[in-house]
C-alpha cells in the first residue's frame, strides 16, 4: 500500500482492531432466541454503542425494532454544510452450524495462516470494525469531513425485517446523501470491488399431507400415498435436468455484463468435489448474479437413524428462491407458490406458508459517490482498478433505503471475499483486506466531501 498518513494510521491501529474484533466475536449474537440467549445479542449491541460513544458519536441509542431485536444508532456531526454519509453493518451472525467442524472455537477469534477465524469476523462484525478504523484514521489526519450516521443491525441474518420496518416508521433517522453498506466483499482478496446488484429472495415452507397418520409400509406401502415421496416429487420439479431453476412463469435466461467468474476458480471457491458437475447453464456469473436460483434449505422427515418402516403421512420443506434485479420478489413468491401447488402429485393436500421476502437491488454506478470510491480504492489497492460484481445474497434493507431516500447513493463494500467462507464453518477475515478497505473507506469519505 502506498505510504500516506491515513494508511499509516490504519496500520498502527490494526492491533487494536484485532482486540476489538475478538471482543465482538465473543458474543454469540445469533438473533434466533429459541436457540441462543437474547443476552448475547444485547451484549453485542451494547459493545457497539459503547464504541460509538468513545468515538464522540451523539444520540447513541439502542433501537428496539419490531422484530424484537435491537439496532444501534449514532450520529457524528461534521462541518457545517457538509454531506451526510450513513455507514451500515450488522452485529448479528449466522449460527456456527456444526461446531465440531470448526478447527478452533467459533466464538473465539483465532489467528491461523495469516487470517483471523471466528463467526462474524467477515460477516459482519468485521464491517463494524472497518467503519471504526476509517473514522479513527480521518480523525487523526485533519478530521472527518462529512456528517456520519452509523447503524448496526441486530437481525440481518434472520431476515425478519426489524430495521426495515423501524426505518419506515422513522424515515428521518437514516436519511443521508450516500449510504455505505459494509456487508458485501471483494470479488477475490486483493481485488477492490463494489457490489452493484443483489438478488432478492423469497422463503416458503411447503407442507404435504396424504394420510391421517403414518402406516406400516409392509401392510399399506404400494397403494397408500407417501407424503414424503410426494414432497420429493414436487421439489424435484423445481429443477431441470441440468439443475437450472424451473419455476413455472419465471424466466431464467438473463446475462451478466460485468466481471466474469472463471469456472475453475468458482469450483475452488465453492469447494465442489472432484467429478461433480456445476448446475445450470450460461456463465457462472449469469447463474449466480443474473438468474433465479432455488434451494431446498431443509426437510422435516424422520432421520435415518431410528427410522421405522412407515409410510409417511406428512412432510414439510423450507424452500428459498433467489431472484435477480428486474424480477419482483412478490410476483416470484406467487409464481413459486402456484408451482408448488400445481406440481404436487396424487391429489395430496399441500399448504404453502411465506416466511420471508426481500426485493433485489441495483445500484446507480454512474453517481459521484462511485467515482469517489474508485479513486479511493486505487490508492488503497495500488495497481488495481475497482471492479463491479453482483452478489447472490440479498440485503433487503438496501431496497428499503432506496425507496425511502431515492436521491441517496448506495455503495456496497465489505470483507466477505470467497476465502472468508461466510455462513460456513471456519469463517475468517483477511486482516490485509480489513486494513485496505478501512483505508479505502476513509479516503472515500474525504474524496466524497470534496466532490
Amino acid at each position: 500500500m502506498s505510504s500516506n498518513p491515513v494508511a499509516e494510521t490504519v496500520a498502527s491501529l490494526m492491533p487494536r482492531a484485532k482486540t476489538e474484533l475478538a471482543e465482538l466475536v465473543a458474543f454469540k449474537s445469533v438473533a434466533d432466541f429459541d436457540q441462543f440467549p437474547r443476552v448475547e445479542s444485547e451484549g453485542a449491541a451494547r459493545w457497539v454503542a459503547d464504541a460509538l460513544r468513545a468515538e464522540g458519536f451523539e444520540d447513541v441509542a439502542l433501537l428496539d425494532t419490531p422484530d424484537g431485536t435491537q439496532s444501534v444508532y449514532g450520529h457524528l456531526p461534521g462541518p457545517e454544510g457538509a454531506r451526510t454519509v450513513l455507514l451500515y453493518a450488522h452485529y448479528d451472525v449466522q449460527p456456527p452450524l456444526d461446531e465440531a467442524g470448526w478447527a478452533t472455537p467459533p466464538f473465539e477469534l483465532t489467528e491461523r495462516d495469516g487470517r483471523w477465524y471466528g463467526r462474524g469476523t467477515a460477516d459482519c462484525k468485521g464491517g463494524v470494525i472497518m467503519h471504526l478504523l476509517a473514522l479513527r484514521a480521518l480523525k487523526a489526519d485533519g478530521g472527518i469531513p462529512v456528517h456520519v450516521k452509523f447503524i448496526a443491525e441486530g437481525s440481518e441474518e434472520q431476515g425478519t425485517g426489524g430495521l426495515e420496518r423501524y426505518a419506515e416508521q422513522h424515515p428521518e433517522l437514516l436519511e443521508a446523501d450516500t449510504i455505505v453498506i459494509g456487508d458485501s466483499g471483494n470479488f477475490r482478496a486483493g481485488l477492490p470491488t463494489v457490489t452493484s446488484t443483489l438478488r432478492g429472495m423469497t422463503l416458503l415452507r411447503v407442507k404435504v399431507d396424504t394420510l391421517a397418520g403414518n402406516l406400516h409400509s409392509g401392510q399399506f406401502g404400494g397403494a397408500a400415498p407417501d407424503a414424503l415421496a410426494a414432497l420429493i416429487r414436487v421439489l424435484d420439479s423445481l429443477r431441470a435436468q441440468d439443475g437450472s431453476t424451473t419455476v413455472d412463469g419465471l424466466t431464467g435466461d438473463a446475462s451478466w455484463e460485468g466481471i466474469q467468474y472463471d469456472e475453475e476458480r468458482f469450483r475452488a471457491d465453492a469447494k465442489v468435489l472432484d467429478g461433480v458437475e456445476l448446475i445450470g447453464s450460461g456463465t457462472v456469473a449469469d447463474r449466480i448474479w443474473a438468474r433465479p436460483a432455488v434451494t431446498v434449505l431443509g426437510i422435516d422427515c424422520p432421520p435415518v437413524v431410528g427410522a421405522t418402516p412407515s409410510v409417511q403421512a406428512s412432510a414439510r420443506a423450507s424452500v428459498s428462491l433467489r431472484v435477480p434485479p428486474g424480477v419482483d420478489a412478490a410476483e416470484a413468491t406467487k409464481l413459486l407458490t402456484a408451482h408448488l401447488q400445481a406440481h404436487t402429485p396424487w391429489g395430496a393436500r399441500v399448504s404453502v406458508e411465506q416466511v420471508g421476502q426481500g426485493q433485489a437491488f441495483r445500484a446507480d454506478t454512474d453517481s459521484p459517490a462511485y467515482q469517489a470510491m474508485a479513486d479511493a480504492m486505487a490508492v488503497a489497492y495500488p495497481g488495481q482498478r475497482m471492479q463491479y460484481a453482483g452478489q447472490g445474497g440479498s440485503i433487503p434493507l438496501c431496497n428499503t433505503l432506496a425507496a425511502l431516500y431515492p436521491r441517496a447513493e448506495i455503495l456496497l463494500i465489505g470483507l466477505s471475499e470467497p476465502e472468508a467462507q461466510i455462513h460456513a464453518v471456519n469463517e475468517s477475515v483477511s486482516p490485509e483486506e480489513l486494513e485496505r478497505l478501512s483505508v479505502a473507506e476513509a479516503l472515500f469519505l474525504r474524496n466524497y466531501a470534496a466532490s
